[in-house]
């Protein structure tokens, strides 16, 4: 099992001590797609979902995804969010909603899953709150784009 810290030297799953790791600011980007058919995308885009605005309530879904990440990724570490923050964009070309969570915090473990997690509760609301007129919509490419803080240093994934 060498190299997954989430597991103990017998192969047990276990959640990392990182009482012995450097306190430093820590940041992760991730992102992620829905994708949908241009009328959905229309629907989106000019407030005419019969939930509300769509895009508002997925970017308060996702900030609360990032917030309640331990609770749902049963080895990852309570952190003390200071910032998150998302974007959500209509892309008529894909044609689909691009979601990108930004997560900082300062401590002794990173943000990756939380930016993942916010990312993937926007985009479960976008297709919750359409669903009743697409069903066919599908989730796709979620991905960590920046992280940066901690003994790791820096990773940004290629374009």
């Amino acid at each position: 099992m060498s190299g997954l810290t989430h597991f103990d030297a017998s192969g047990q799953a276990h959640m990392v001590d990182v009482s012995d790791k450097e306190v430093t600011d820590r940041l992760a980007v991730a992102e992620g797609y829905i994708r949908m058919t241009p009328e959905t995308l229309e629907i989106i885009s000019e407030g005419r979902a019969k939930k509300g605005d769509v895009l508002s309530v997925a970017r308060l879904a996702g900030i609360m995804g990032a917030k309640r990440t331990a609770e749902l990724i049963p080895l990852c570490h309570p952190l003390p969010i200071s910032k998150v923050s998302l974007e959500l964009t209509a892309e008529p070309s894909r044609p689909g909603v691009r979601v990108e969570a930004t997560v900082k915090t300062t401590g002794q473990t990173g943000v990756e899953m939380e930016a993942l997690t916010a990312v993937a509760t926007a985009c479960l609301t976008v297709y919750d709150m359409v669903k009743a007129v697409e069903k066919s919509m599908t989730i796709e490419d979620i991905r960590l784009v920046l992280k940066d803080g901690g003994k790791s240093g820096r990773y940004e994934a290629k374009a």
